[in-house]
């Protein structure tokens, strides 16, 4: 996978990969601090700007949707849940 971050362009495998404004925005913040577990809490000050809900399961909806797009399966999967902490992407 290649982030371009002036353009704002993600391509895996050669195609380019279509992200709105707030999807790559959250890859942006995980991939610049690769192997770094983000909380909830963190990614949603962060990304949105928002004081955090406790209730809210924006952070996980959008992990997912940005996990489809970019392609990671089961076995491929860039972004790891730390299960009861957060999330982080794999270092290469």
């Amino acid at each position: 996978m290649t982030i371009d971050f002036i353009t704002r362009e993600v391509r895996r495998g050669g195609w380019l990969i279509r992200l709105t404004s707030r999807e790559f925005g959250l890859l942006e913040y995980l991939v610049r601090s690769p192997g770094r577990v983000f909380t909830r809490t963190q990614i949603i000050e962060h990304v949105w700007g928002y004081d955090f809900d406790p209730n809210t399961n924006l952070v996980d909806v959008y992990i997912k949707r940005l996990r489809k797009k970019i392609g990671g399966d089961s076995n491929d999967d860039l972004i790891e849940t730390v299960r009861g902490v957060g999330y982080r992407f794999l270092k290469p």
